[in-house]
């Protein structure tokens, strides 16, 4: 039996690509094994897939100061430590990690136990966890065009990000009939990210007597940040968040308005979504969701609307815009090479598995 370790925590998009590669895995009859840390949000995301868990110290390496600086690298060290002895006894034929920090000690230990490992990088430009990790990896995954550029030629791969497929067969009809809906007006999907965001929460809310002139409205706007005032809006439906009828809500959909995750956009991509990307500000962060989202721009499958210029004038008439013209970007999507991610990335897994065992 093909034995594999996943590894990638931290976040859940640095969790749920490796559990949209688990069906097929199964199918192939891999013996699957996960490498995060002690009490990560990985450990609670994969625990309902039945797949033994092993936890290990975890460390941040940080850009800014910290006190946390001082004592982190002891963790990477010890995490490095127990991967090590984790990968010895276990001995997987390959190793995929998803990145974040957890995956670093994984990845590095993986190379020492001479074990062969694929990386998925999500984002434009390489995370500084998997920067440290690359030199160590096989091969490279990628989302990007853009991004071929800043990997070491012969490593990297255009895969795409792996998207769960049950995310492919909601049934608009029960969407429909839990945000008490009627069918004679199409669908606006708003989705502020996992923490759910502020900016985009209020430019929505300030803008919905105008676009519930043309449009009915699901806002997935995080824990804690539903309007109470608006409960009772006539095609206006909040939710904290959406997991079970995710799929639904997305068969639903008409457009979507979303920040610019790498994977939450990958998804809009295999869904063949019109969508407006509103990216987390460069004041906020590295800067990778102005990134994602401009490469998404170029390639025909999103518009752009930076959260500097977003207003209730800029917001409607951009989802004016992408709605009349949504045809020509799900045009776009359906030419789009990065379909098939599943596919590719599991081909390469079974070529390193096969060396391995050869």
């Amino acid at each position: 039996m093909k034995r594999i370790i996943l590894t990638g925590g931290g976040t859940a998009g640095h969790v749920t690509p490796n559990i949209a590669l688990i069906p097929r895995l199964r199918e192939l009859g891999y013996d699957i094994l996960y490498i995060g840390s002690y009490n990560g949000i990985e450990k609670e995301l994969i625990e309902p897939f039945d797949i033994p868990y092993h936890g290990i110290s975890s460390g941040k390496l940080r850009r800014y100061f910290s006190m946390q600086n001082f004592t982190d690298p002891f963790r990477v060290v010890k995490g490095f430590g127990e991967a090590r002895k984790l990968i010895k006894d276990l001995k997987p034929d390959v190793i995929f990690s998803k990145g974040g920090f957890v995956s670093v000690p994984v990845v590095l230990a993986g190379k020492r136990c001479k074990v062969p490992v694929i990386i998925h990088e999500s984002d434009m430009t390489p995370g500084l966890a998997n920067k440290i990790a690359i030199p160590s990896a096989t091969k490279v995954c990628c989302n990007f065009p853009e991004t071929l550029d800043f990997l070491p030629e012969g490593k990297a791969v255009l895969t795409g990000s792996p998207i769960r497929q049950e995310l492919l067969s909601g049934n608009k009809i029960a969407a429909m009939d839990m945000c008490g809906f009627t069918a004679d007006k199409p669908v606006i999907l708003v989705i502020g990210g996992s923490l759910g965001s502020v900016i985009v929460n209020n430019a929505v809310r300030q803008s919905l007597p105008r676009l519930l002139e043309n449009f009915q409205v699901i806002h997935l706007c995080g824990k804690g940040k539903t309007d109470d005032s608006l409960k009772d809006t006539r095609g206006y439906c909040q939710f904290e968040y959406i997991k079970n009828e995710l799929r639904d809500i997305f068969a639903l959909a008409d457009i979507v308005i979303s920040r610019a995750g790498a994977n939450a956009i990958c998804e809009l991509l295999a869904l063949r979504k019109p969508n407006l990307l509103i990216p987390l500000s460069a004041k906020a962060s590295r800067g990778d969701q102005i990134l994602n989202a401009r490469s998404f721009e170029r390639q025909g499958f999103s518009m752009v609307l930076e959260e500097e210029q977003l207003s209730e004038e800029t917001l409607v008439c951009a989802v004016n815009d992408l709605y009349n013209s949504r045809g020509t970007f799900i045009d776009a999507m359906r030419d789009s090479s990065q379909q098939a991610s599943i596919d590719t990335i599991i081909s390469l897994i079974e070529e390193a598995a096969a060396n391995q065992q050869s």
